[in-house]
C-alpha cells in the first residue's frame, strides 16, 4: 500500500468514525458493530503504512479517538437508561401485583 493510498485510508476512517458516533447516538447497535469493525479492519491494514506519522496523521488520530470514545460514552449511557426502564418496569409489575390483589378482595 503505498503512503497516498494509506492517507486515503486514514480519512475514510475518520469518516466511518463520524458516522459511527452518530449512529451510536441513534441507538443502532448492530449497524454501530459494523461500522466499528470495518473501521478496525481498515486501521490494521493502514498501521505499516503511515510510518513515520505526522503531526497531521497524529491529530487525525487523536480524532478517531475522541470520537470513539463519544461512541463509547453514548452507548453507556442508553445501555444505563434502559437499565432504569427494565427497573422502573419491574416496579410497576410488582405495584400491579399487589394491588391488584387487593381489588380483588374487595
Amino acid at each position: 500500500m503505498t503512503r497516498a493510498e494509506a492517507v486515503a485510508g486514514l480519512q475514510r476512517a475518520l469518516k466511518i468514525s463520524r458516522e459511527l458516533a452518530a449512529v451510536a447516538d441513534g441507538g443502532d447497535l448492530k449497524l454501530t458493530l459494523s461500522l466499528d469493525a470495518e473501521r478496525r479492519q481498515l486501521l490494521k491494514s493502514l498501521r505499516g503504512a503511515l510510518q513515520p506519522l505526522d503531526d497531521e496523521h497524529r491529530s487525525v488520530l487523536r480524532e478517531i479517538a475522541a470520537l470513539n470514545d463519544q461512541a463509547l460514552g453514548l452507548l453507556e449511557h442508553r445501555r444505563r437508561a434502559k437499565g432504569r426502564d427494565m427497573d422502573m418496569l419491574a416496579v410497576g409489575r410488582r405495584a400491579l401485583r399487589a394491588y391488584s390483589s387487593t381489588l380483588l378482595q374487595r
